[in-house]
């Protein structure tokens, strides 16, 4: 700390205005120059400049001091010299300042240029004619040298704070958005990485490797927008541009090269305007290390201002040019800058500095105020005498920055008395404390976890999801046997069969051997879709509609029949595409939504539906949810609110077109479906004798399931009506799959009543089980015995030897596809073979293995229905109009016939259902042959009749 009286004042002083400071009053920064009141005290004073620096430094200030003279030819080059050196970060501050280290790029900016020029010789930019110089445009030279210096003064390091780094400030950045572009588009975490890092590498490459050519992002950087829109600094031609912009890198370039020639031609000149140029970058580096509200907000965290230190500021050094440049740059702007600079000058120098606020010793008082009183009362004086100071009307000699101090000879002599000197406050600010390295890294694993669980939040409920964001249509759902399956509406690349558990094939065959009869992959229909929506919307913008395929695209492990189905019936969507896009003008694209295992979460499936709909108005209506639940209202519900019509080859429920006027569906309801097989139950009815029947289904109290429901209750009606004594109805259940079918038999068999007609509400898969029991348990074996089942039995693959039936044992079932009569007018099955995957070069018949079953013929049928509406006159329908336009379809030369909701009434039953019955007996030979007994194509109304559905 000073030891002198007059230093301890100062130091008070300079405590006090650091205060001012740091509370944000921005108060004015003079030149403080001491001077003794005799040239005897002049090493007293040198002294006690550095007694103020020693405790300034101590106290944390960022402080520079001048310690040596610098080299030039006159003062203003040795001032402007001294300058250069203050560009040195080193420079400023010791192990006790807080915050980073000071950077100066407008200082080195002009460095460099200063450079360039020195560097192009005397004879730039007006060579001697005949010179190889001569011929050559001067600017480009100037740009050249520049380049090669990669606009940074000569003989400087090119790594920048142990990074090469110049323009890392706009590398890092751009790499950043390059990584958070990659994640938004749902890439995975390392591609988003990857192509940030090649980015990186890419960009450090281009502006650090490459020699001879100028930084990439040099019109991005601070100094050049501070080049180029100071206005100390004359402006360029007027035929060039004078601006930089951040969408116009070309325009901006032509403008710093314009600017750097404009300014090299007066540096090279000479005069005062070199050293006030230099003046004015330092302290508009300065202005910026202490900018409050930059991205650091550094200037909270520099709470004190830096001085400059002059303990001998004279001729041979520049400080007494410095000190006048320092007053007349700030003379022309209009802004304040943080620099306090504390210079000692001899008292013979004293002169050179002209007038300043104290002119002349004050008159003496009675009693005079101690030093510390006066120098406070000079302060205020300056302070309050700076606007007229600066007036351009006042004599030029004026320097009204300048503080001249005179010292007596009683003030630079020890201090008796040691006291407490001043000390603004040491409190670290709360920008230090909140937002500080440690602070950004507490912030960074904070986001760093909270991204890492939103991105296992998101992959464990969407099945297309990234870092940041997730595809939204679908949804993560378990499987009930174990597993995941994909739940939604598939948009952006999402495919079902990549959730399908592998292999495949395997994992796809059912107790239907569904591995032979299908040859197609949900994978193989998915990709073939994908291509035609592709096309359609590269081609035929504006020309197209969208139809939604809502089925179960999920395996079971323990029962691989719902992939079957949707399997089978997404071939029938798919050929429906692929024929209406090769021949009519309006194209179809098709989405494929999920709702899992069976149809069981097809409720959030419908809502995915809708969402996407309300913001896809091509979307103009759903085919599919082909299987009868409980949750059945609700989806049609919910996708009749969003306005679409729901065309279903394969739901046979008998309430939804009563309830909904959007649906429309191919099949035979339940209701009607018993009704026919009553033809058959008829026939098995001895007039005048007792015969027993029984209801034998499926427990499905625990699941969502209304189909085996509605069959068991029409069942058991219509065996009452054809005057059978009608058994309690008994419900088996399911263990580990396996339907628990050996009491029911027993009981059945050996009771007194044993039922001559059974009706089977149950699946396909159970069929086998339960003629295993009746063809052992005694009772019930070698003696005749109907069984009736609905349409689900369709499904059954007898030909092939998946199904049989026990000795004796009659099966008679439903079907909801009469494929034979149909396929003599139809191109259904030239079409299959051309587009179907798997089936070139096959002929194909309506009994084909691959399309026996009916599933995919009613998809294709009910596609082509929904598009018929969808594109009447020729032209894309709206989704209104569609639905409309259901009521007007009538279309022949179907799969299964003639597709006709002309008489469809409004909430009621429609006729000309397509229906099979047949009848399924044993053989000698140990197989089960299916024979038809009657039926009718589809649009055919006329009712059968138990003459034409005779059984013997």
């Amino acid at each position: 700390m000073p030891e002198t009286g007059a230093g301890a004042h100062l130091q008070d002083q300079l405590e006090m205005l650091i205060q001012d400071f740091r509370t944000s009053a921005e108060p004015p920064m003079p030149v403080f120059v001491v001077h003794a009141q005799e040239s005897a005290d002049d090493e007293a004073v040198t002294g006690l400049v550095r007694q103020l620096y020693a405790g300034q430094e101590a106290h944390g200030t960022r402080c520079a001091v001048v310690q040596d003279g610098y080299e030039g030819p006159t003062e203003v080059r040795r001032a402007a010299a001294l300058v250069r050196a203050l560009s040195d970060p080193k420079k400023w501050g010791g192990p006790k300042a807080v915050y980073r280290r000071y950077a100066f790029p407008r200082l080195r900016l002009v460095h460099a240029i200063d450079d360039a020029v020195a560097a192009l010789g005397d004879s730039w930019p007006a060579p001697a004619a005949g010179s190889p110089e001569a011929g050559q445009d001067q600017r480009q030279l100037l740009l050249n040298q520049l380049a090669q210096q990669r606009w940074r003064p000569r003989n400087t390091a090119r790594w920048h704070s142990g990074l090469p780094l110049f323009d890392m400030a706009h590398i890092l950045p751009a790499s950043l958005v390059t990584v958070l572009a990659a994640l938004l588009a749902r890439s995975e975490w390392y591609v988003a990485v990857g192509a940030g890092l090649v980015f990186l590498l890419l960009l450090t490459v281009l502006n650090y490797v490459l020699p001879g050519r100028a930084p990439i992002f040099l019109w991005l950087r601070r100094e050049s927008r501070w080049f180029m829109t100071t206005t100390f600094l004359r402006a360029a031609g007027q035929d060039e541009p004078t601006e930089v912009s951040l969408l116009r890198p070309v325009r901006s370039w032509k403008a710093i090269a314009a600017r750097a020639y404009d300014v090299a031609e007066a540096l090279k000149a000479g005069g005062d305007f070199h050293l006030q140029l230099c003046v004015l970058a330092l302290r508009e580096d300065l202005r910026d290390n202490h900018r409050r509200w930059s991205w650091d907000l550094r200037g909270f965290k520099r709470p004190r201002p830096p001085m400059l230190f002059l303990p001998h500021a004279d001729a041979r050094n520049g400080g007494i040019e410095l000190i006048r440049a320092v007053s007349d740059v700030r003379s022309r702007r209009s802004e304040l800058d943080p620099l306090l600079v504390v210079a000692a000058v001899r008292a013979h120098d004293v002169a050179r500095l002209e007038r300043s606020v104290v002119r002349t010793a004050p008159d003496p008082d009675p009693v005079p105020p101690k030093f510390g009183e006066r120098l406070r009362t000079w302060y205020r004086e300056w302070a309050h005498n700076l606007r007229a100071e600066q007036s351009p009307s006042r004599e030029r000699s004026v320097l009204p920055w300048v503080m001249k101090i005179p010292l007596p000879h009683d003030q630079l002599g020890p201090v008796e008395e040691r006291r407490r000197h001043l000390r603004a406050s040491t409190r670290p600010t709360l920008a230090r404390l909140v937002w500080a390295l440690h602070t950004l890294v507490l912030v960074i694993a904070l986001l760093a976890a909270g991204t890492v669980m939103r991105a296992d939040a998101l992959h464990d409920r969407y099945c297309s999801a990234s870092l940041l964001t997730a595809n939204r249509d679908t949804r993560r759902a378990p499987v009930p046997g174990g597993g995941v399956e994909c739940i939604g509406i598939a948009t952006d690349g999402v495919r079902f069969a990549d959730w399908l558990p592998e292999p495949r094939p395997a994992d796809e065959v059912s107790a239907l051997a569904a591995g032979e009869q299908r040859p197609w992959t949900v994978a193989e229909l998915e990709d073939r879709i994908g291509r035609q929506n592709a096309d359609v919307l590269a081609r035929h913008t504006g020309r197209y509609v969208t139809v939604v395929y809502a089925g179960p695209l999920s395996a079971d492990p323990a029962d691989g029949s719902s992939l079957v189905k949707g399997a089978e019936e997404l071939a029938g969507v798919y050929l429906a595409q692929a024929v209406v896009n090769e021949n009519s003008s309006v194209k179809l694209r098709v989405l494929i939504a999920n709702g899992g295992v069976d149809l069981g979460h097809q409720e959030q499936m419908a809502e995915a539906i809708a969402a996407y709909a309300a913001h896809d108005p091509t979307v103009v209506g759903v085919v599919g949810t082909g299987r009868d639940l409980k949750s059945s209202r609700a989806t049609t519900r919910t996708l009749m609110e969003a306005g679409l019509p729901v065309v279903s080859g394969t739901n046979s429920a008998t309430y939804l077109p009563r309830e909904f006027a959007n649906w429309f569906s191919l099949a035979a309801t339940d209701e009607w479906q018993t009704r026919q097989l009553g033809l058959i139950a008829a026939q098995l009815r001895t007039p005048q004798r007792r015969q027993y029947a029984l209801v034998l289904a499926r427990d499905t109290a625990r699941t969502d399931d209304l189909y085996t429901g509605e069959q068991a209750r029409y069942g058991g009606r219509m065996l009452r009506l054809q005057g059978f004594t009608l058994l309690d109805q008994r419900r088996y259940r399911l263990s580990g799959g396996t339907p628990q079918l050996r009491s029911h038999a027993q009981e059945i068999c050996r009771g007194e009543r044993v039922p001559s007609v059974i009706y089977f509400a149950g699946r396909v898969e159970d069929v086998d089980p339960l003629m295993a029991q009746l063809g052992t348990e005694p009772g019930c074996a070698g003696r005749p015995l109907a069984i009736l089942t609905g349409d689900d039995l369709s499904k059954a693959d007898f030909t092939a030897g998946g199904q049989s039936v026990a000795p004796k044992v009659t099966l008679y079932h439903a079907a909801l596809a009469e494929l034979e009569q149909a396929a003599t007018t139809t191109a259904f099955y030239l079409d299959a073979a051309q587009h179907l995957p798997g089936l070139a070069g096959r002929r194909l018949r309506h009994d084909s293995p691959a399309l026996s079953s009916g599933q995919t013929a009613l998809a294709h049928d009910a596609t082509r229905a929904l598009f018929w509406a969808a594109s009447r006159d020729d032209r894309p329908q709206s989704r209104a109009s569609t639905w409309v336009n259901l009521r007007n379809v009538k279309i022949e030369g179907m799969a299964t016939g003639t597709i006709d909701f002309t008489r469809a009434p409004l909430y009621g039953d429609r006729a000309g259902h397509s229906i099979v019955l047949k009848e399924v007996r044993r053989h000698g030979d140990g197989t089960s042959r299916p024979r038809v007994v009657c039926r009718r194509t589809a649009g055919d109304t006329a009712p059968l009749t138990r003459k034409e559905c005779r059984i013997r």
